[in-house]
């Protein structure tokens, strides 16, 4: 008893010794370091909000800066000759909900059917999955439809791989252009009639990126979350990439490319799991021309069960930062494009979106600020705590406007799954054991709605509850628990008011109820 104590009575006193000449330093560090990262991250969306509010004022639309007459119809000596060859390609793995609205919408595109090529890559393991989709073709292939399913003996390069092998084959080369969509997404029959113009009246230009649109965002309040973000990402970024140097970040779906483009920069490669970024930045570097279409949109589904969508957050992050550490001295010493264009590519589009944006989001508002309530010394000034995240958070919303109002709980979930994407970037920086796991997206169709109609016993309702624990995510809230309440009875910058706010978050996640609860059969 003595002995413990006087081990307890010894903590303070070791704690008082070690703070002043350790502990306040490095916490002084951190949040010059968290601070700096925070102006430059303000200073990228100001730059951007500009950029975005000059082209709409003056007007600096995509067909105003490009041509884009439509192709002829009616030409009597060409006929359907006068429209270029096009294949459409849909890779897929085990898409049991929603393969035959990818397959159908692909089918449906207005296009000369001699000069269109449906090409289903499925590198399916679900042997009665694979069945139904191989009918399915047929079915389509029986009203006319040029398209062919083709399967892989195994899964290497995974996306990228099944894209690699599909431009293989040799009908492919009498195509000009390869149009590409994941297995959700449904383009509108207009689709190749508004985009090829500007691959064929302007031979600068490798890609034409169309806009996503949600068919499920008002599933649940996580939907509501992601299409805040995604918004941002095409209202904003996309458009001012495309406007300032004619480039951006393929998106991987709903686009379609110059296949000559593709094959100079070197075609589809596996080394990260952004197949489609890493291709983008060889084509740019390359000297080829992206035009972003956000008239032209797309519907696709946003991945509603919080699984799901932590895993395609793990790979969005890791990937770009992998590909970074790979790909940096190649745009450093590349020399066809201009300094101006490198330094956005390094500055703007990684180290400032995909790898700043993440860590300050986390380390800052999750780590450093909690932190400080433990070590007044440490004060950190109200413009960086409290203006500049605000001004952030406005600059962001202006994506989804119908979504304002949520605006505080969007900015709460954003901070939740920083834990996931700076996890994930340092993986990627680091080229660390999980940097090139690639686990596809589950969709989900109407299976909910099928599901949730079978009114099987409440076992099979619900999920068992150590399936739904979040163990870090629970660690993490009742850590800014406990540093709100340590504000609250000591504190006098009032952080307590955003830390329980904050910890609630963490903790309805950590506690699995966010998203959509899939039941088990």
């Amino acid at each position: 008893m003595d002995a413990a104590a006087g081990t307890a009575a010894a903590l303070p006193e070791a704690w008082s010794q070690v703070r002043a000449p350790v502990i306040v330093p490095l916490l002084r560090l951190a949040v010059a370091v968290c601070l700096t990262m925070s102006v430059l991250l303000f200073l990228e969306r100001m730059y951007m909000a500009v950029v975005i509010a000059g082209v709409r004022l003056l007007r600096l639309r995509p067909e105003r800066r490009y041509r884009c007459d439509p192709i002829p119809e009616d030409d009597p000596e060409l006929g359907s000759e006068a429209f270029p060859s096009v294949l459409v390609q849909i890779p897929m793995f085990n898409e049991r909900e929603v393969y035959q609205l990818s397959i159908g919408a692909a089918c449906g595109l207005s296009w000369p059917s001699d000069r269109l090529v449906v090409q289903v890559l499925d590198d399916s393991t679900d042997e009665v999955i694979k069945e139904m989709v191989r009918l399915e073709c047929e079915r389509w292939a029986r009203k006319g439809i040029n398209i062919t399913y083709q399967i892989r003996d195994d899964r290497k390069g995974y996306k990228a791989g099944a894209l690699k092998a599909g431009m293989k084959h040799a009908y492919v080369r009498a195509c000009e252009y390869v149009a590409i969509f994941d297995a959700d997404f449904q383009p509108d029959p207009d689709f190749l009639k508004r985009t090829i113009p500007y691959l064929v009246h302007n031979p600068e230009i490798a890609l034409v990126q169309a806009r996503w649109r949600f068919v499920n965002a008002d599933e649940c309040l996580m939907t509501r979350m992601q299409e805040m973000s995604l918004d941002y990402h095409f209202t904003v970024e996309q458009e001012v990439s495309s406007s300032v140097c004619a480039f951006f970040g393929f998106n991987g779906t709903a686009g379609v490319w110059r296949i000559s483009a593709v094959n100079e920069a070197g075609g589809w490669k596996d080394r990260t799991t952004v197949e489609d970024m890493d291709l983008a930045i060889r084509a740019s570097l390359k000297g080829w021309k992206f035009v972003y279409l956000g008239d032209v949109q797309v519907k696709s589904e946003l991945p509603s069960t919080f699984k799901a969508f932590r895993f395609q957050q793990h790979r969005w992050s890791c990937g770009p930062a992998n590909l970074f550490r790979k790909m940096l001295m190649e745009i450093v010493t590349n020399k066809k494009v201009t300094i101006w264009k490198k330094i956005h590519v390094i500055y703007n589009f990684f180290l400032i979106r995909k790898i700043v944006a993440h860590i300050i989001t986390f380390s800052f508002y999750c780590l450093v600020i909690p932190a400080t309530i433990f070590v007044p010394e440490v004060r950190i000034p109200k413009w960086g705590c409290v203006y500049i995240p605000c001004a952030i958070t406005l600059l962001n919303s202006v994506g989804t406007p119908r979504s304002f109002h949520l605006l505080f709980f969007w900015v709460a979930f954003e901070n939740v799954m920083s834990l996931h994407r700076t996890k994930a970037t340092l993986i990627g920086l680091l080229e660390a054991g999980r940097a090139n796991e690639w686990v596809v997206t589950a969709k989900l169709g109407s299976a909910m709605k099928m599901k949730s109609s079978n009114k099987a016993g409440l076992k099979k309702q619900f999920m068992r509850i150590w399936e739904r624990l979040h163990i870090t995510e629970l660690g993490v809230g009742t850590f800014l628990f406990s540093c709100g309440w340590y504000d609250l009875a000591y504190g006098r910058d009032h952080f307590y008011i955003y830390l329980f706010f904050q910890s609630i978050a963490f903790f309805i996640i950590g506690f699995g109820y966010v998203g959509t609860i899939v039941p088990q059969s």
